[in-house]
């Protein structure tokens, strides 16, 4: 549950259903009680009917906390993220990070660095997109040294330097209006 949409939506289904909950976060839905196995079918279908996975194995429930956790401060925190990613993580979930490591790596068969870097590049190409910020700025805020940092990273990643990649999609998009218009 990344949006405010799906956040909304849960909500209205558990009030349709009548459960009762604390709070309801990025993947994460705190009930009031335990559900009764009725409930529990009940809420199962309406969220899978949806598209929505009730998730029960804790293992998986940790790698999906570990995700929610690093979206999070990739995506929506505008402080600069000043921390290490494995003490953030390791304090958020009151967990050894070196047993975070294994069990997201053991799920997900990459590591959270691995994971972080492609978020962070992911959210790289659309701060591009939106042309808001120079490289500088984005280097700044998704908490690189440099801005050659940056490029190396992102190069290694995608196969393109930032302005590489600015040119292509600029290319692209040119070419999207062009046979738009000639339509």
């Amino acid at each position: 549950m990344i949006s405010t949409a799906c956040k909304l939506f849960v909500q209205s289904e558990l009030a349709n259903l009548g459960i009762r909950y604390n709070s309801i976060d990025l993947g994460e839905i705190e009930l009031q009680g335990n559900l009764t196995s009725t409930e529990h079918a009940k809420l199962r279908n309406s969220l899978t009917k949806y598209g929505f996975e009730v998730m029960e194995d804790k293992r998986i429930i940790l790698v999906e906390k570990i995700k929610a956790i690093i979206i999070k401060m990739i995506y929506y925190t505008e402080d600069r993220v000043s921390t290490k990613y494995s003490y953030i993580l390791s304090e958020r979930l009151g967990l050894n990070y070196n047993y975070l490591s294994k069990v997201f790596s053991d799920s997900e068969g990459i590591t959270i660095e691995k994971y972080i870097i492609s978020q962070k590049i992911e959210r790289i190409k659309e701060l591009m997109a939106y042309g808001e910020l120079n490289m500088t700025q984005i280097a700044h805020k998704m908490n690189y040294s440099s801005v050659a940092h940056l490029s190396l990273q992102f190069k290694k990643n995608t196969g393109f330097t930032p302005s590489g990649f600015r040119l292509i999609k600029g290319n692209k998009r040119r070419a999207v209006e062009e046979i738009s218009m000639s339509a």
